[in-house]
């Protein structure tokens, strides 16, 4: 299971600058406005070999004060709610402010690690003002500069230490069954679509707490299936609905990706594709999971003709390439209209991620399309593929050829070795791991 990262803190502390240093990315925008980040940033770090998620929460721009703090207050406690660990990020330029004392406040009564990270310690002159934060009541202030990198090892060594252990006999009873996610933004229909899978029989399906984070898994064994669904924003209803929305459906969709092996991916019919299906979708993509995508509420479009069915599936593949050979499923979770047609898919992608070609089969095959077709040369020099295997207890199809010269296959040769690979075997919705190595 992943494990979630926090970074919280009040505008313009270099909350996206730390998220970019800690990714090697530059996905978050940096800019000395605050209140840049409206959208929330989600990326994956890996420190010494130990993986996790990490998600840079948001400063705003709002005109009084006191809005301003129950915004901040909603983040936080959001943060808190969903993150296994928070790294409280402050301004050792500034020194201790209002907003901090009550950030640190609501963080000293959440039961979570808190790591207090002291930034823009830029020089060694800064370094004087670290103390000053231990008034926070939070421990020791980590001082790091996000922008030179100084002090981020030494925070990372701490948040991976931090991070709690997973709990293994839970782990390995959950392993067993698939695992399908419904995911999609607020109002897509997630909620109805549970409700229509599980609501008639209630007692076929029990619902499984019980891993740390209380991630529920809804046991389904009906007409012939049995899976967990994964919870994601719906099955479980909170207490206080009035959080950020969005940045709630993103930080809830990140736990229920990462726990699943199927993602089933609601769009909205009446709206078509909006950024945050895109940004949704990038997620199962990064975390190289199965995907159908279930086009919702068809039931209220008026042009339901083939060619505006067409329409629609070109508009979502043309979005979502350069990946398009997934499901995509036409239905109401309101009218019940094939939504058990979506449950038999995402069994289907299931079998196809466990999918094992033979070598004698794949060697056969893939020859005779890169003969066909075989690698450009490079300088002068020919790429030769020998032999091609299948890596077996790979969660993710993975295929791997040997060749003379592998740093010389370019993106397009594979795309093209992807393609053919699909046009002999069923890898519909599951990704595929194509990987050169030196014979």
């Amino acid at each position: 299971m992943g494990q979630l990262v926090a970074i919280v803190g009040r505008p313009n502390v270099g909350k996206s600058t730390l998220f970019n240093r800690l990714t090697q990315t530059r996905t978050a925008i940096v800019d000395p406005t605050a209140g840049t980040t409206r959208d929330r940033q989600y990326g994956k770090v890996d420190w010494n070999g130990k993986e996790f998620s990490i998600v840079d929460t948001g400063g705003w721009v709002v005109n009084s004060d006191d809005i301003f703090e129950s915004e901040i207050n909603k983040q936080v406690q959001v943060a808190i709610d969903e993150a296994d660990e928070i790294l409280f990020v402050v301004d050792a330029m500034n020194g201790v402010t209002d907003l901090d004392d009550h950030v640190a406040e609501i963080l000293r009564k959440s039961r979570k690690p808190v790591i207090l990270v002291a930034n823009k310690v830029d020089s060694g002159d800064w370094l004087y003002n670290v103390p000053e934060f231990y008034s926070l009541g939070l421990g020791e202030p980590y001082p790091v500069s996000a922008v030179n990198g100084f002090g981020t090892g030494d925070l990372l060594d701490e948040v991976v230490k931090k991070l709690p252990e997973a709990d293994d006999e839970e782990t390995a009873r959950l392993e067993a069954l698939p695992k399908f996610a419904i995911v999609g933004r607020p109002n897509a229909g997630k909620s109805s679509l549970i409700n229509a899978f599980i609501g008639e029989d209630r007692h076929i399906v029990t619902d499984v707490a019980g891993t740390t984070r209380d991630s529920i898994y809804t046991r389904y064994s009906k007409f012939g299936f049995d899976f967990y669904l994964v919870d994601t924003a719906g099955i479980r209803k909170k207490a206080k609905v009035n959080e950020d929305i969005e940045y709630y459906s993103v930080i809830r969709s990140i736990r229920a990706i990462e726990a699943s092996d199927v993602c089933i991916l609601m769009i909205d019919a009446t709206r078509g594709i909006e950024s945050q299906d895109a940004n949704i979708y990038s997620l199962i993509q990064r975390n190289k999971k199965g995907l159908v995508v279930c086009v919702n509420k068809w039931d209220l479009v008026e042009n339901k003709s083939q060619a505006a069915i067409r329409t629609m599936e070109n508009a979502i593949r043309e979005r979502f390439a350069p990946f398009t050979d997934f499901p995509i499923i036409f239905g109401s979770a309101l009218t019940k209209q094939r939504i058990y047609k979506v449950l038999e898919t995402a069994m289907q992608v299931y079998k196809n991620r466990q999918r094992i070609v033979p070598t004698s089969q794949l060697n056969t095959v893939m020859q005779e399309a890169i003969a066909a077709y075989p690698p450009p040369a490079h300088k002068g020099k020919y790429v030769k593929i020998k032999y091609i295997t299948m890596l077996k207890g790979s969660p993710v199809p993975t295929f791997i050829f040997f060749c003379n010269l592998p740093q010389w296959v370019k993106e397009p040769y594979r795309r093209y070795l992807e393609n053919k690979i699909r046009e002999n075997w069923d890898f519909t919705g599951t990704p595929i791991n194509i990987y050169m190595r030196e014979k």
